[in-house]
């Protein structure tokens, strides 16, 4: 009987990967699966009270650029998700609107 191999993945990886979720904006197991591993693992690295109390920095990206969303670029993307949400209700009540104010069929 052949007994698997664990896969072990370096802190650099693991950072990366955490970083890697926290700037796409993509859902974690979508990005779990672009890097070959399991959704519980990257979960499990991104609660990492190490990594969540910042006692790991994470590596800057090129240009000086830090991987860690600020306040400010948390609060942008969170206000753009609202705006295309009222955008969509807007549109779905014109809709409405022209569908219920039609002649009387």
């Amino acid at each position: 009987m052949t007994s698997k191999t664990r896969r072990t993945f370096t802190d650099e990886f693991k950072r990366e990967a955490v970083s890697l979720l926290a700037g796409s904006g993509r859902p974690l197991t979508q990005v779990a699966a672009e890097l070959g591993i399991q959704p519980s693992m990257l979960r499990a690295w991104r609660g990492n009270g190490r990594m969540a109390a910042g006692l790991v920095s994470l590596p800057a990206r090129p240009g000086g650029v830090t991987a860690v969303p600020s306040a400010e670029q948390a609060e942008i993307r969170h206000l753009r998700k609202e705006l295309d949400r009222a955008r969509m209700e807007r549109d779905i009540l014109k809709k409405a609107i022209a569908i219920f104010s039609g002649p009387p069929r």
